[in-house]
């Protein structure tokens, strides 16, 4: 018996008694004992998203309280953070390619379990609203690159230079010595998360990202792709991931953690199964990368874990947006 009918079953036969926050459930066994079940009261709506960014939380919740839906609200949750030209990871201002080209990834998944993504776009700041068009307005899943820029322009999405003047300096900077090598939670910080629940208790997810700085022309992570950077269950949870892609799609990680949630792990137990999943694998090099995960589930409660310190999670929970220090791994 799910959560929903139980509750309703225990308010009809009078054995529900409501007590505080709490309501205890008495059900009469087939030895005549009780059994006693808590449940605790669901504080929503809630935002939830990787790494510092409480403008985004701001937005997200602003659309909640308004009675939006959790769709809308990680949608314009993320388009805050796209449009943010000093934040060189996401949208506007993202650092580019080896070739200079500023290329975004992004998806977004709704309580159906509906699906929409576009990977190697340019020209385009949104990209978290681009996705949710070929989610709802397309019988595909995914674009990509010059394909899903023209989609986009003919959606009344405007092209303009997403390279800024600060992201090219550094850019040519780089040019110098052209080496590259991932930098804990810095370059790995390139990617906004984000899930939500909105009043009716469904969960929506979006996850947006310009990539890793001066990756290979061409080069998609983990961000855009279900089940690998974002998934979604509305009947169990959902998670999104950050840090170094290439080791988040070999684990499928945040299919990994709702499927955990699904086994009945808390979300702060799913997040750390899975980045043990990482750690664990025989060569795994997983000292000179980062990944993060963040989760919530069908009862409000969240976990977020990752490999190395410093990674956060800012979460808006009943009138507070707060950052939280994510626990980690590795603390040798």
């Amino acid at each position: 018996m799910n959560r929903r009918k139980f509750i309703k079953n225990a308010s009809l036969t009078g054995v529900g008694l409501a007590v505080g926050n709490s309501l205890v459930s008495c059900a009469e066994n087939s030895s005549d004992k009780k059994v006693i079940v808590n449940i605790d009261k669901v504080s929503l709506p809630l935002v939830i998203a990787t790494w510092h960014v409480k403008e985004a939380t701001a937005k997200a919740m602003e659309v909640l309280e308004a009675g939006g839906n959790a769709l809308d609200a990680v949608e314009q949750g993320c388009r805050v953070e796209e449009a943010n030209e000093k934040g060189q990871s996401v949208g506007k201002g993202g650092l580019p390619d080896r070739d200079g080209n500023v290329t975004l990834d992004a998806c977004i998944m709704d309580k159906h379990g509906n699906c929409g993504a576009v990977v190697y776009l340019q020209n385009i700041t949104h990209a978290v609203s681009v996705a949710r068009k070929v989610m709802e307005d397309t019988p595909h899943v995914m674009l990509a690159g010059e394909g899903a820029k023209q989609f986009a322009i003919s959606k009344g999405f405007e092209p303009e230079d997403l390279l800024t003047e600060a992201s090219k300096e550094a850019w040519n900077k780089w040019k110098v010595e052209a080496k590259y090598k991932p930098i804990i939670n810095i370059e790995n910080h390139d990617t906004i998360g984000m899930l939500a629940i909105d009043k009716n208790g469904d969960i929506s997810g979006a996850c947006t990202t310009s990539g890793l700085a001066y990756k290979m022309g061409g080069r998609v992570g983990d961000s855009p792709i279900i089940g690998s950077g974002l998934f979604v269950d509305n009947e169990i949870g959902g998670c999104v991931a950050t840090g170094l892609g290439e080791e988040v799609v070999k684990t499928v990680g945040s299919f990994l953690v709702v499927e955990l949630m699904r086994q009945g792990k808390s979300p702060q137990e799913a997040c750390e199964e899975a980045i043990s999943r990482i750690v664990n694998k025989p060569n795994s090099d997983y000292k000179n990368f980062q990944v993060g995960y963040i989760a919530v589930n069908k009862k409000g409660e969240t976990g977020s874990y990752s490999i190395h310190q410093w990674f956060s999670m800012t979460k808006f929970q009943n009138g507070i947006n707060e950052q939280i220090q994510s626990d980690y791994f590795n603390k040798v």
